[in-house]
């Protein structure tokens, strides 16, 4: 069973069709990539997978539950990290994982839960200091570690090193690579081609709300005889 399904979504805000009849699937294990250009409908599909906005018609399942008819057993077994998420700026890092985990768990449970979102936020003694005080890139890797300690069986991740330096971009990253280890699924959005590249075992290519390409970065670069998916991605998007 795929970890997502999706078949011939459609997603419409009034006239404005976002989502113009899309289909694929995400096999359990690895990094997912959903690609495009500002407005190409990512974001919108990511919502839905989300249980956040309700398709217009298609239909999408996620471990097998349909999104419009089971999103409580959807939300179980998955994390969001949106974009613009944020985090409350007057706790500290610390009371911040503790108060996401108690949506979770309690007692030993809880403990362990919040000890691993330490671990992942990799943030020393900082994670002891009010969120208000915080860098970008800090705060980014606090997010992420909301989004994985809990334990989803599926990751989904807008953008999730927008913004960032190299530096904190990169500690993104390798945070992202260690959850694929502990057998999390994840799907992610990103503008960043050679993060893509970098991260992901395969991608879908999104323009005008359709699906245009996809496959792994090494099987497009040679069918568009490219050197990178920045490449193939200019290419793709000429011709669509």
């Amino acid at each position: 069973m795929a970890v997502v399904e999706i078949n011939n979504l459609k997603k419409f805000y009034g006239t404005l069709e976002a989502v113009r009849g899309i289909s694929f699937a995400i096999q359990k294990g690895g990094i997912f990539g959903l690609i495009g250009p500002n407005g190409a409908g990512k974001t919108t599909t990511l919502r839905v997978i989300s249980t956040l906005l309700k398709p217009t018609s298609g239909d999408v399942k996620v471990f097998g539950y349909n999104v419009v008819t089971e999103p409580e057993k959807i939300r179980r077994l998955i994390s969001y990290l949106p974009e613009d998420a944020g985090a409350y700026k007057n706790l500290t890092g610390m009371g911040f994982l503790t108060f996401i985990g108690r949506f979770f768990a309690n007692g030993e449970e809880l403990t362990k839960m919040v000890n691993k979102g330490v671990e992942i936020a990799n943030l020393g003694d900082r994670i002891k200091d009010k969120i208000s005080s915080y860098s970008k890139g800090m705060m980014r890797r606090l997010l992420v570690a909301r989004a994985l300690m809990t334990g989803p069986r599926l990751a989904i991740l807008d953008e999730p090193t927008s913004g960032l330096d190299v530096l904190n971009a990169q500690e993104v990253r390798k945070i992202i690579k260690d959850s694929v280890k502990s057998g999390v699924t994840v799907l992610l959005s990103s503008h960043n081609m050679l993060e893509v590249e970098f991260l992901c075992d395969k991608i879908a290519l999104i323009n005008n709300g359709v699906i245009v390409e996809s496959g792994t970065p090494s099987e497009l670069m040679k069918k568009y005889n490219s050197q990178n998916i920045e490449e193939v991605f200019t290419e793709v998007i000429k011709c669509s």
